[in-house]
């Protein structure tokens, strides 16, 4: 049986060293206290904020169930008192809705692709290749975003009805292919991934275009989804621009078509919420299918210290 007289003796090192391993375990014990302390409040705000702008579009949602003579009763509720699924009925039958909606689909996704791919290829070769003036454009292309979507409106319309693409889904599409903001957001991603990796892939071999499409663009994948989700979000509920190149009705995006619901003195507001409602679906659903894929990239995969 092992008494205390037979266990070794403690050195002065190993109390010293026990003694301020019990002080590193309680300072970190504060220091967990002290964030629990701190970002209660801060998580509280955070809730605060999130229904605070949660409210309206909840409200915007539940109105559409309601029945026409409901919404503007006295006192207001937020709930149905009779649920009704006849606003979205009559907007998907008595307007032309799924033309509307295809054209609209049409646009937007034809318009991402083209964004992502433009930018990706205008981002890369102004982040990785010095040629002369290259700075000097990249200033250029950020100066259009100081410029009021306004006032560039009629300069593009001229070209667009000169090109033959008035009243036809192209007008829409080709002035909206390339945006500054894809091209910094490559940019700036691009100036992130380092040389050598770019050197090691020339050095085995490979071409410029394989260097783009097999190294650099999955490498921007958090940037590209980003973009994407950006570029259908913009496209999908343009308004303007749609408003001012269609004129045939055939050819009306969603937001177009969703004005036209709206009469001069009579507005039939379970049409025009149950067809709101239908037209932001697309968006619920890229935004929670792809934010997941928005990440932080490893730029320095591959490489070695």
């Amino acid at each position: 049986m092992t008494t205390a007289a037979n266990l070794p003796p403690v050195s002065d090192e190993a109390i010293v060293i026990g003694a301020e391993e019990s002080a590193r375990n309680a300072d970190r014990q504060n220091l967990r206290h002290g964030r629990a302390k701190l970002s209660a409040p801060l998580t509280g705000l955070m809730w605060l904020i999130v229904a605070i702008y949660a409210l309206p579009l909840l409200w915007f949602i539940l109105s559409s169930f309601k029945p026409g003579s409901e919404l503007f009763t006295y006192p207001l509720s937020m709930i149905p008192r009779e649920w009704t699924f006849q606003g979205f009925i009559d907007a998907w039958e008595r307007v032309d809705f799924a033309q509307y909606f295809l054209n609209t689909a049409t646009v937007a996704l034809v318009t991402t692709v083209l964004t992502v791919f433009f930018s990706a290829c205008t981002g890369y070769a102004l982040a990785k290749y010095n040629n002369p003036g290259t700075r000097l454009f990249f200033v250029c292309i950020l100066a259009t975003t100081m410029l009021p979507t306004e006032v560039i409106l009629n300069p593009t319309f001229t070209v667009i009805r000169d090109l033959g693409l008035y009243n036809s889904l192209s007008g829409i599409i080709v002035p909206s292919v390339l945006t500054a903001t894809g091209v910094f957001m490559f940019r700036q991603f691009f100036l992130t991934v380092p040389d050598d990796l770019l050197h090691s892939a020339r050095i085995d071999g490979a071409s410029e275009l394989a260097i783009f499409f097999r190294i650099m663009l999955p490498l921007s994948r958090p940037i590209l989804f980003t973009l994407a989700i950006f570029s259908f979000q913009w496209r999908w509920n343009d308004y303007i621009w749609p408003l001012i190149v269609l004129n045939d009705p055939k050819w009306y995006t969603l937001q177009v078509a969703l004005r036209s619901i709206v009469g001069a003195e009579n507005i039939d507001w379970p049409v025009l919420l149950g067809a709101s409602v239908i037209s932001i679906l697309p968006l619920v659903l890229v935004f929670f299918v792809f934010q997941k894929y928005v990440l932080n990239a490893d730029v320095s995969a591959g490489l070695k210290d």
